[in-house]
């Protein structure tokens, strides 16, 4: 094989997909079922309002390949292009959104401003009590059980091999590249490309790469149907309320998440598991969003295991210890939209050495002082 990717989310899926379609020998190790971690436990937001600007780029191109994910994947993942609405409650609310605004124009994002009027006449419903808010009127969301296994069984058909329900017992270099032993087999190839998620640090540290990162699980859930109303995926600014976020899906339900503090995750377990504790708080910070959530019912809530770096970003492009290792992982909480794009990058990445998408300050690099190799 050229290549090995470890982890089988939504980053490694994709990284699959679109080095096979570079006419690679992919092996894509997974050890429970593909696209069943954290990817499946997403709420699903595809939005751009709010990033890390120099992240804008790879987000905008991310974005491009969600347009196209049906037609290239031979399925629906439920992309819809409804529009990203977050709503403003406060003045500082308000200076956080337009100094987001007028700093992402350059980056080719736009962001339209609506009055409180101009909200309510196209949303109604959303926020009676918000001063403003903004609206992306290209993003939206996808279904996050849908995605991954779309971009393996497509991988799949091009000739990728997809390796599900194995223990990576030993990942060692050799002579040629890298042998991964796992409890059905060991695999070797060229390169290998680490999108362990929340995971990825301890693959990272057995090359002399250590990355400060925790595991944390979100808070998720969904009401029962309801009429179908509320286009729009829907946040806040200033994380007033807790930022919390909503959408509602074609089938009538809300699914939500935000308004309560993430728990802490065990890696050696990796089981995530929703605080029924919380969720009454994580509720009462949705009403102001959507009055209407005070009468329905949740039928489901859940978890999963998110892995936050130090600083925020993710870890992503070539190792800075070992020639032939690639790293996508740590997105902290916001890695669903990227997906697509972290797979097309990474596969340009490591088939042609280059990437036209500026990625330079995800590098693992960043984690290592000049003088000493230690962490900052």
């Amino acid at each position: 094989m050229d290549v090995i990717v470890l982890g089988g989310g939504l980053m490694g899926a994709a990284s699959t997909y679109f080095l096979a379609r570079r006419g690679l020998r992919v092996t894509l190790i997974e050890r429970n079922r593909v696209g069943s971690g954290a990817t499946v436990a997403s709420f699903g937001n595809i939005r751009r309002s709010g990033r890390y600007l120099p992240q804008l780029p790879l987000a905008r191109r991310s974005l491009t390949l969600w347009s196209k994910a049906a037609e290239m994947l031979g399925r629906d993942v439920e992309f819809r292009a409804t529009g990203h609405v977050r709503l403003v409650f406060s003045e500082k609310g308000l200076k956080e959104m337009r100094g987001f605004a007028t700093a992402a124009r350059p980056w080719g994002l736009n962001l339209e401003e609506l009055t409180p009027r101009e909200l309510h006449a196209r949303f109604p419903g959303l926020g009676p009590e918000a001063i403003a808010a903004s609206l992306s009127p290209e993003d939206g969301s996808g279904n996050p059980r849908l995605i991954a296994p779309a971009f393996a069984y497509a991988a799949r058909r091009m000739g990728a091999e997809i390796v599900e329900d194995v223990a990576v017992k030993a990942i060692r270099q050799t002579a040629y590249g890298f042998e991964v032993e796992t409890s059905n087999g060991t695999h070797a190839a060229a390169a290998l490309l680490n999108t362990a998620g929340a995971w990825g640090a301890r693959i990272s540290a057995q090359f002399g790469e250590p990355v400060p990162i925790v595991a944390k699980g979100p808070q998720m859930g969904v009401t029962e149907p309801l009429p179908h109303r509320i286009l729009p995926v829907v946040g806040v600014w200033a994380h007033d309320h807790g930022g919390g976020y909503l959408r509602q899906v074609e089938r009538g339900n809300i699914v939500f998440g935000g308004g309560a503090e993430r728990t802490d995750v065990s890696l050696d377990s990796g089981h995530a598991k929703a605080d029924p504790a919380r969720l009454p708080g994580q509720l009462r910070s949705l009403l102001p969003i959507l009055p209407a959530l005070a009468k329905v019912s949740v039928i489901r809530t859940w978890s999963g295991c998110e892995g936050y770096v130090g600083d925020g970003l993710p870890v992503m492009g070539r190792s800075s210890t070992t020639v032939g290792l690639f790293h996508a992982f740590g997105f902290c909480g916001h890695g669903f939209q990227l997906g697509p794009g972290v797979g097309d990058v990474m596969a340009e990445l490591m088939a042609t050495g280059v990437t036209e998408t500026p990625i330079d300050d995800f590098c693992i690099g960043r984690f290592r002082r000049p003088h000493d190799g230690g962490l900052k």
